[in-house]
């Protein structure tokens, strides 16, 4: 469709921090900064690890806990160092089809909820079922660059 995608993803480790009780920008801050020293060496094996995009966050109806992860890059799916902070953690989450929404710009908590509404009034209205208890968001550009930017929203098909 040309307002939305439906992709596959296939079964992929992530690196993640649960931040709770702060507002999404702020907890999108700490958890980068805290995912950034793992791939800074503050991992078991004290190496460091390319920095890999998307960089999401999951936002659930109603709930102040926003979870932030990285993408383990391919080279470190097998066997990714375990992180040594105790509130990071690596995980595994299934293959799965997911409905996208791309938007460009700086992406702000509030322009991410208002695409991510976008997009699922346009699956509604189209029949496609999906969880609409939670989302996540997705960037892929530093802070620092000021172009094309590319952004996204993702629901997971039912």
């Amino acid at each position: 469709a040309k307002d939305y995608e439906l992709r596959q993803y296939e079964t992929a480790k992530w690196v993640s921090t649960v931040i709770r009780g702060e507002s999404q920008k702020e907890a999108m801050r700490q958890g980068f900064w805290k995912l950034f020293h793992y791939l800074q060496g503050k991992n078991e094996r004290e190496i460091k690890i390319d920095m890999t995009v998307p960089v999401t966050c999951l936002v659930k109806s109603g709930c102040t806990d926003f979870k932030i992860s990285f993408f383990v890059p391919f080279e470190h799916q097998d066997s990714p160092p375990q992180p040594t902070e105790s509130d990071v953690f690596v995980e595994e989450r299934k293959a799965a089809a997911i409905f996208v929404r791309s938007f460009g710009g700086f992406a702000s908590p509030e322009k991410y909820a208002e695409e991510a509404e976008v997009l699922a009034r346009t699956l509604r209205n189209r029949g496609q079922p999906f969880h609409e208890d939670f989302f996540y968001t997705a960037g892929y550009d530093s802070p620092f660059k000021l172009f094309n930017r590319h952004n996204e929203v993702w629901y997971f098909k039912k």
